[in-house]
């Protein structure tokens, strides 16, 4: 028995000691003690935002938009090949245009219409899968709509409505 007795763990020298929490607390203190100078240092002004200076400065008023006309354009509906598994093509736009050049583009709308229409019918109804298309789309009919305005007359084109169905 006394083999048994010498071989027996003593309890209290081979406990396992616990890790100290002193670097949990210091860091926690520290992440405070930063967190609230960068508060106080932003809020004083000394990093980013506004100076002392800069409180009594107002902001510029904003410039006016140039003046602006829109010529809605006619509905067009697009049928397309059975094949593609859509049947129609709606497309809505309007023409951003200078208001001294409004009656011009309104003139020759016919004009506009039978080029977009033209356009849209050649495009493979593939390229409408690609998720820039409607950009891609957009310019090259705003193109096709300055070269039949003349150059100078039309601003942008805006599509309202692109609806397959």
């Amino acid at each position: 028995m006394s083999d048994a007795t010498a071989t027996a763990p003593d309890s209290a020298d081979d406990a396992p000691k616990k890790k100290s929490k002193m670097p949990l607390v210091l860091g926690l203190v520290f992440a405070l003690l930063g967190g609230g100078g960068g508060f106080m240092a932003v809020q004083m002004g000394l990093i980013g935002g506004e100076t002392a200076g800069d409180e009594a400065h107002a902001p510029d008023p904003l410039e006016p938009l140039p003046p602006v006309a829109f010529v809605p354009l006619e509905p067009l509906l697009i049928s397309l090949p059975n094949r593609s598994g859509h049947q129609y093509l709606r497309f809505v736009a309007q023409i951003e245009v200078a208001p001294e050049h409004a009656a011009d583009v309104e003139a020759i709308k016919p004009r506009i219409v039978d080029v977009l229409n033209g356009y849209l019918r050649a495009v493979e109804v593939a390229d409408f899968d690609d998720p820039n298309a409607l950009m891609r789309l957009r310019a090259q009919m705003l193109r096709r709509v300055q070269v039949v305005a003349g150059e100078g007359r039309v601003r942008d084109l805006l599509i309202m409505e692109f609806v397959l169905s």
